[in-house]
């Protein structure tokens, strides 16, 4: 099972990179929203992070039984699986934030809602809780696939983590800007 979860969320982020920087592209104005295959890479996208979450939940109670079972809970060496499990549910909260927020009133996607600052902030606080997930379970997504001597690809990983990042802060800042301030 976790090599299949290992697989899934590959396939998230590859969907989350297609949907960030295309999704930066149309809030920065420069390309149209309402793209057909765009949509259905957003639905997909959340489809495969509905089966991550039902995978997660039932590795978390797996771990929970063992750490019952042995009387030993080893809290201070379990903090990254905390912080993994907490900026996961953080990123639920968000995407359902994100979803409400750039979902249109007859069901179309990305439509132009007001977005203010409390928008901006949960969007960002996404971008936020998807890097602090990426981050603390890249080294255990990269060993789950077999991948031997992953510093470089731990470093490519960050280097494209950053910028998706940087194109959808900077995507939901203009957007911001063009709603409270042009």
């Amino acid at each position: 099972m976790r090599k299949f979860n290992a697989v899934l969320s590959i396939s998230v982020l590859v969907l989350f990179l297609v949907h960030a920087v295309s999704g930066a592209f149309q809030l920065m104005g420069i390309t149209g929203g309402g793209s057909v295959i765009l949509n259905i890479i957003s639905w997909a996208m959340l489809g495969l992070i509905i089966l991550h979450i039902i995978i997660g939940i039932k590795l978390t109670a797996d771990s929970l039984k063992a750490v019952r079972k042995s009387g030993v809970s080893y809290k201070k060496e379990n903090r990254i699986f905390w912080v993994r499990r907490i900026s996961g549910f953080a990123i639920i909260l968000f995407i359902l934030c994100h979803v409400i927020i750039f979902i249109g009133k007859s069901g179309e996607a990305f439509r132009l809602n007001y977005f203010g600052t409390v928008q901006l902030i949960s969007q960002i606080m996404l971008i936020i809780s998807i890097a602090v997930h990426v981050l603390s379970n890249i080294k255990p997504l990269l060993i789950a696939m077999g991948v031997r001597g992953f510093k470089d690809i731990f470093v490519d990983a960050l280097y494209i983590l950053s910028i998706i990042l940087f194109f959808s802060g900077t995507g939901f800042i203009i957007y911001y800007l063009r709603w409270n301030v042009f």
